[in-house]
């Protein structure tokens, strides 16, 4: 018996859904859970709301590829500072 299609359609987003899910596993190193205090997470949002970005863990990311950028000297200098 033929499918309908319906039943393509929702074979179709079982694939896409696990081929997504097996992208996430592949890039993923690990998952972070983060305690914030108050204080910490007022920086949060005043970095989010000067630079626009929404999203938590986009700021994060980008907040620790830009630190990578710096030479040794001015890394150990900006991590050192409260």
């Amino acid at each position: 018996m033929a499918k309908s299609a319906t039943e393509r359609k929702r074979e179709q987003r079982a694939r896409d859904k696990l081929k997504a899910e097996e992208r996430h596993a592949r890039l993923l190193a690990y998952s972070l859970k983060v305690d914030v205090y108050q204080g910490t997470a007022d920086h949060i949002e005043r970095i989010k709301q000067v630079t626009g970005i929404d999203e938590v863990q986009d700021l994060m990311t980008r907040l620790i590829h830009n630190a990578d950028r710096l030479d040794d000297a001015a890394l150990r200098k900006f991590v050192a500072e409260p």
